[in-house]
């Protein structure tokens, strides 16, 4: 059973999403993708400044088994990336929650606005265990 943190957001291409200060959005996969995506051994990361819509590719994410888009669960600009997942891929399967992070976006319009239409904790659980 993977984990799922009862204190994030979830989408349905499985991004989570966890609330920063203001406007930020810290997003990273779940701990659910990256057990199916196998051993992480390159992440391609936004610029930073990138405009990205929800639902657009925020970069790469490519394990031994396939290579696959990681989406934006939130319209935003881009305003940190994970530097570490350059030398370090391995951390989205050892840390999905926590090091393993990929970018943090600064939300267009209201935070709670583009919050609430993410899964919560209870709907992200029925929907992977289908």
């Amino acid at each position: 059973m993977s984990e799922i943190k009862a204190d994030l957001l979830y989408s349905e291409e499985h991004e989570w999403a966890a609330k920063g200060a203001s406007r930020t959005v810290r997003i990273g996969i779940t701990d659910f993708a990256q057990s199916r995506l196998g051993d992480i051994v390159f992440v391609e990361l936004p610029e930073l400044g990138a405009s990205v819509a929800a639902g657009d590719s925020l970069g790469t994410i490519e394990s031994v088994k396939t290579v696959s888009d990681l989406y934006s669960p939130v319209s935003g600009t881009v305003t940190k990336v994970n530097e570490t997942l350059v030398d370090q891929p391995e951390l989205v399967n050892t840390a999905p929650y926590g090091e393993g992070w990929i970018v943090e976006l600064e939300v267009d319009g209201e935070l709670e606005e583009a919050l609430a239409k993410l899964l919560t904790p209870e709907s992200y659980e029925a929907l992977v265990a289908e």
